[in-house]
């Protein structure tokens, strides 16, 4: 086996030092490949940290710690302004049923007023006319004229603090909405459809009809027969 043994040069000392590298001058296409130390502060050093990689460094773990933390708080504070609003909306919706509750129990409460005494005015009414008709019977010289009219001027005042109101109906055209036809009565006096006669008048309660008024109606004469017939008299000329 043969080698070559390496011969130092005569003068050459084995243990010198190496000589320093030279500085590489600016453009030198070395100087990309070396990394230089750069200290960052500020929003730099924030941009940083949020690329910083999760692990490998306390300060990389941090950052991913306080950034859940983060993302939990916003969770939190989004679950509870959408509670906050369903609340609120919840609140305006019972507030508006509480105040047509309360329209409605007022409203409730002034027809119930209105209307309470309405079974007292109907059971009163019979009377009324009854001495409405013994008025009309009696003559002007009968001495209890007098203390029937007082009475029935005591009931109508009564009634009218109560709400009712009595309306005659003579004298004027049959209103089915406000008459009830008890009979028809033929006379040449009024226009056929016009009351001539009444039992009873109507009566309304709180401007509500309570009783429609009993009537008798006016209807026309029946035609007289002509003289050629040999019924009837002569020169009777039909109404």
């Amino acid at each position: 086996m043969s080698g070559t043994s390496e011969k130092s040069s005569p003068g050459a000392d084995i243990d010198a030092p190496a000589p320093a590298p030279e500085a590489p001058a600016p453009g030198d296409p070395g100087v990309a490949g070396l990394e230089v130390p750069v200290e960052l502060t500020g929003e730099g050093a924030a941009e940083a940290l949020e690329g910083a990689p999760t692990g490998g460094t306390p300060e990389a773990a941090e950052v991913a710690s306080l950034r859940a933390q983060l993302d939990l708080s916003q969770k939190l504070a989004r679950a509870t302004m959408e509670k906050l609003r369903e609340e609120h909306d919840r609140v305006l919706r019972a507030a508006a049923d509480l105040e047509n509750y309360r329209k409605r129990a007022a409203r409730e409460k002034e027809e119930l007023q209105r209307f309470a005494a309405e079974r007292l005015v109907k059971d009163l009414l019979p009377a009324v006319d009854n001495l409405e008709r013994a008025l009309r019977a009696a003559t002007e010289d009968d001495p209890l004229t007098g203390g029937v009219r007082m009475v029935l001027k005591l009931l109508e005042g009564a009634l009218a603090r109560h709400g009712a109101e009595g309306q005659s109906a003579l004298g004027q055209p049959f209103d089915p909405r406000l008459h009830e036809a008890l009979m028809k009565v033929e006379t040449a006096d009024a226009p056929p459809g016009t009351v001539v006669q009444e039992h009873g008048r109507a009566w309304t309660l709180g401007g509500r009809l309570l009783r429609p008024a009993m009537v008798a109606v006016a209807a026309a004469p029946p035609a007289a027969p002509d003289s050629a017939g040999g019924h009837g008299t002569e020169g009777t000329e039909p109404a």
